[in-house]
């Protein structure tokens, strides 16, 4: 197979495990290797990572980095937060819903540059393989891909650096020790698992914390902010327009201030095993919860439940890779048509790890104060009609009951 591979286009952050792969690629395959850096707004420099791979020999036309912020928000976070999609009723999918568009540009690039396959550094062990390949195969059937963790023997961290030193590859000094967690971050959420996580009796360490305060720290004074809402994706802050990544940074920049988005989750991979992870999700936790409340008074109860069920499928599908699938994009076109008249305003209170809906309004709101009211509803709805209504949804409770007395 090693003849057959002249170029590769790797995943690539300039990291310790990245920058490993990228020269053991080299060696292994003797191919020319592409390196593709995405900023999903991870809040890290990333011309270093074009520096340390112009030193690895890469070619500077075949390095790739791309700022994908504003495509990521829109055509991929927003969709998804369309769906109300929480992986085991929990997990707002921050990881699992950045691999298919890192996927989808390292397709793109490999047919740019002509390149027999693609490379990625998820592990064996992980769900971020599964994604990853299930996208480049979607997107391109007879690509090859190459998993260095299913290949190598660089079984640990310890060879991982002895390898970078041999080949003098940089090796941050912080990465000399064993890593006390390993994290993923985007624009959406920070992920941190392993090591001092591993156990799921002990506390996380407040150390591991990394987008939010402690919400014992946070500020003892509430703030108010509303979010405006087009056809169920969010297109306003406190009555200011914004883009979706602009909107999204600027949660996460409130969530961050008030504590908001930590989840401490035990959650069931793909592959099989349970693992371990802490999520920190700032700004996508209060737009969730905004989203939620706009849905309240624009949904029907029919439609608002029927989503209520898709969504754990939904969240699922994303989790576990199929986000190319017929069955996504069926459940998609389903959730972008409940969202016709979801359009108005939501206004919450964020207070020490809390968002709280506090007010929602819409030209398309189904709530009528006029026929809910506890005071006189002039006729607008007749109570006596609740008898016969009653009545008929227990028929055939009375028949069962009958039954059983006998």
């Amino acid at each position: 197979m090693s003849e057959d591979i002249k170029r590769v286009v790797l995943a690539y952050s300039g990291g310790l495990d990245t920058s490993v792969i990228l020269k053991w690629l080299q060696q292994h395959y003797g191919c020319e290797v592409v390196t593709f850096t995405a900023d999903l707004g991870q809040g890290e420099e990333l011309e270093p990572a074009r520096k340390k791979a112009e030193m690895a020999g890469v070619k500077p036309e075949h390095i790739f980095i791309d700022d994908l912020r504003e495509e990521f928000v829109k055509d991929y976070v927003f969709p998804m937060m369309r769906a109300n999609a929480l992986y085991e009723g929990l997990y707002l999918l921050g990881t699992s819903i950045a691999r298919p568009l890192i996927a989808k540009r390292q397709i793109e690039i490999a047919k740019m540059v002509n390149a027999d396959a693609v490379s990625h550094g998820a592990t064996g062990k992980g769900n971020d393989q599964v994604r990853f390949e299930l996208g480049y195969y979607a997107l391109n059937p007879d690509i090859k891909v190459i998993a260095p963790w299913r290949e190598w023997d660089l079984t640990s961290r310890t060879k991982l650096i002895e390898f970078a030193e041999a080949h003098q590859i940089p090796v941050s000094k912080d990465k000399r020790g064993e890593a006390p967690f390993s994290t993923d971050a985007n624009l959406l959420h920070t992920s941190s698992e392993g090591k001092v996580l591993e156990d799921p009796w002990d506390e996380v360490p407040d150390y591991v914390y990394s987008r939010t305060v402690n919400p014992e720290d946070a500020p003892d004074v509430p703030e108010t902010i509303t979010i405006d809402f087009e056809r169920g994706d969010g297109v306003a802050l406190n009555g200011e327009a914004c883009s979706p990544a602009t909107l999204l940074t600027k949660l996460n920049e409130l969530g961050r201030k008030h504590g908001i988005g930590r989840l401490d989750l035990v959650e069931n991979r793909f592959v099989g095993m349970k693992s371990r992870g802490m999520y920190e999700t700032p700004g996508g936790t209060i737009y969730a919860l905004a989203h939620r409340g706009i849905e309240q008074i624009t949904l029907d109860r029919g439609a608002a439940h029927l989503k209520d069920e898709l969504a754990p499928r939904y969240a699922e599908l994303v989790y576990n890779g199929f986000w190319f699938s017929p069955e996504r994009e069926m459940l998609q076109a389903a959730v972008n048509y409940s969202q016709e008249k979801v359009t108005g305003t939501v206004r919450l209170k964020l207070y020490k790890g809390q968002a709280i809906v506090t007010g929602r309004k819409s030209p398309y709101s189904l709530y009528s104060e006029k026929v809910v009211t506890f005071e006189d509803d002039q006729g607008a709805y007749d109570q006596r009609d609740a008898a016969g209504f009653i009545k008929l949804n227990a028929l055939r409770l009375r028949l069962l009951g009958r039954r059983d007395q006998i």
